[in-house]
């Protein structure tokens, strides 16, 4: 009698998808609390990665000077270097003209085509993006994630919940604007922000009270 042996199929299994995280923010500068966030949305959101995107020109930060995109893209860069995970992008502090998330995310399609997008930014911001550019086209290119502090209330109402996820973070106490009001009165950003960047920071002298030159600006 024949024994019937079944051969092992050989058909190979699809891949699974890339699923990236993608952390947008003008980084001025980078502080825990972000370090914070892209890491608890990583873990919760099983992501392959998350990239860092430094912000070009806002169409929401016109009205103030920002450090020139060369400082905050390094900063990013020194901030992140320890975590195998993450990674910074140039797409947008290389792009003229005003930056809109929009642009950030149909680029980074094209550059991943087949990963599953994860748009990580505060919870505040989030709750305004039915006001943003192309806001129909957003929420087919990636999923938003909004990071908030633990016990902060927020109206999303009008949002779509398949398209929209919220985290709490308890490091999102931690600001930017803190951070550069606390190196302008000379007071210290250690353990704020990671040593790497307290060291550029120094010696730059980034966020004193002296001047914006138009030269420190690439946009």
């Amino acid at each position: 009698m024949n024994a019937d042996i079944t051969s092992p199929s050989t058909t190979a299994q699809p891949k699974p998808r890339l699923r990236i995280g993608v952390m947008g923010g003008t980084f001025d500068p980078i502080h825990h609390g972000h370090l914070v966030a892209a890491s608890e949305v990583q873990d919760t959101f099983d992501l392959d990665e998350v990239i860092f995107v430094p912000t070009g020109a806002q169409p929401f930060k016109l009205d103030r000077d920002v450090t020139a995109p060369e400082h905050r893209y390094l900063m990013t860069v020194i901030a992140t270097a320890s975590n195998p995970r993450f990674t910074v992008s140039r797409v947008d502090i290389d792009r003229e003209g005003t930056t809109y998330t929009i642009d950030t995310l149909r680029d980074l399609r094209k550059l991943y085509p087949d990963a599953e997008l994860f748009f990580i930014t505060g919870a505040d911001a989030l709750s305004q993006i039915l006001s943003w550019k192309d806001v129909d086209e957003l929420f087919g290119l990636a999923h938003f994630v909004g990071v908030t502090r633990p016990g902060h209330e927020l109206d999303d109402s009008g949002l779509p919940e398949a398209g929209v996820s919220f985290l709490e973070v308890p490091a999102m106490a931690i600001s930017s604007t803190d951070c550069r009001r606390r190196t302008a009165a000379g007071m210290p950003v250690w353990y704020l922000v990671p040593d790497g960047v307290v060291q550029y920071i120094g010696k730059y002298g980034l966020y004193t009270r002296r001047p914006a030159r138009r030269a420190d600006y690439h946009e």
